[in-house]
């Protein structure tokens, strides 16, 4: 019973790990995940890599082609509309009944600074790392461990949303302001005009991503 403990534990780590790179924009949509190469990258059997496949599957980060191999998840505009609908559900309320002085508020503050600095070399990978970082942040202000774990998950299929975008500037610099903005309400202590804030900034990015993935898929 212990070593199969032991087994499971070890393929949640990795696929913790691998959610991470997706998170960061090191894996990207539709790229095709050699099992061969994985398993000696991360140092495990092949049987464990299986099962770590089979868990972000389940968390509908990568998918499974017969005869074809594994791929990273391409999300669909269906599960856009789903993921910014569980947003608003989550993060709404966060910020509206925030403590302004709450630890995860300095992550949100380090998040902004990170994006505004990224903005200026210009890497737009990183700017994009730090706004899932602020939201993040932002349900950390929740106290629950149970969403955060959830909304880790949400996290990593808006990374794929985005990384399917030819112009990653175009979608994260009109965010970096609005970040600020919202974080200097909530430490004002004025969390509802932050979630009124953040409530219609939640609706120009899901109306924005869904006019960029129309536009893809009329070409």
């Amino acid at each position: 019973m212990r070593a199969l403990d032991s087994a499971t534990g070890l393929a949640e780590h990795v696929a913790l790990a691998l959610r991470d790179r997706i998170i960061g924009g090191a894996l990207v949509p539709g790229q095709r995940l050699s099992e061969a190469k994985l398993a000696a990258e991360l140092d495990i059997s092949r049987n464990t890599l299986r099962e770590v496949f089979r868990l972000l599957t389940r968390d509908g980060l990568l998918r499974h082609e017969p005869n074809r191999g594994v791929f990273v998840a391409s999300p669909s505009m269906a599960t856009i509309l789903d993921i910014y609908r569980v947003r608003r559900l989550i993060e709404i309320p966060a910020l509206t009944q925030a403590w302004p002085k709450h630890a995860a508020v300095d992550r949100m503050e380090a998040a902004v600074r990170i994006a505004e600095i990224a903005q200026n070399k210009p890497d737009w990978r990183e700017v994009g790392s730090a706004n899932m970082e602020f939201h993040t942040a932002i349900v950390a202000l929740t106290d629950s461990p149970r969403l955060m774990d959830f909304f880790a998950r949400i996290v990593a299929e808006m990374r794929l949303a985005f990384g399917l975008l030819g112009s990653p500037e175009e979608l994260h610099a009109p965010y970096i302001g609005r970040n600020r903005e919202i974080l200097q309400l909530l430490q004002d202590g004025q969390g509802a005009k932050a979630a009124a804030l953040l409530d219609d900034y939640l609706t120009i990015s899901e109306r924005n991503l869904m006019s960029a993935f129309a536009r893809i898929s009329r070409d």
